[in-house]
């Protein structure tokens, strides 16, 4: 009868036993499900943070042509005051070069200038009076459409 009873405990204990190892792994389960969570919320806002900078920096670039642009409609001016404008290529992208105006001081000259890089595009406009061989800027505004 003592054995009986011996062996009693021990299933019993044994049983405990088994019970609180399926217990650690439930725990454990969760815990991974909790570190696999943040570990995917962190990498999705890195990637939706590095593709915002990527636009960023793509829209500057396009902003950085059309300056350029401007800044070859001034020269180009200089050289020809009968200049109307054109396409020329920058880098990866154009600028559109637009002139309009006969640069006096009632009628200055408007050199509005577009800049694309890709899906992207910029404009900037100068005005600008033209006298004695003399550009003078009077004015420089980016365009917003």
């Amino acid at each position: 009868m003592r054995n009986s009873l011996n062996i009693k405990k021990v299933l019993n204990k044994n049983s405990f036993l088994s019970l609180q190892k399926g217990q650690a792994l439930i725990t454990l389960l969760f815990f991974t499900i909790i570190g696999v969570t943040v570990t995917s919320a962190a990498v999705a806002m890195i990637l939706v943070n590095s593709l915002s900078g990527t636009k960023q920096q793509q829209g500057e670039i396009a902003y950085e042509i059309a300056q350029s642009g401007a800044e070859n409609g001034l020269i180009r001016l200089l050289r020809n005051p009968a200049y109307t404008g054109e396409t020329m290529p920058v880098g990866s992208g154009s600028a559109t070069i637009t002139v309009s105006g006969s640069g006096t001081s009632g009628n200055p000259f408007t050199i509005l200038s577009k800049g694309i890089n890709g899906i992207y595009v910029r404009e900037v406009q100068l005005t600008a009076t033209y006298q004695n061989n003399l550009i003078t800027v009077t004015g420089r505004k980016e365009v917003y459409q």
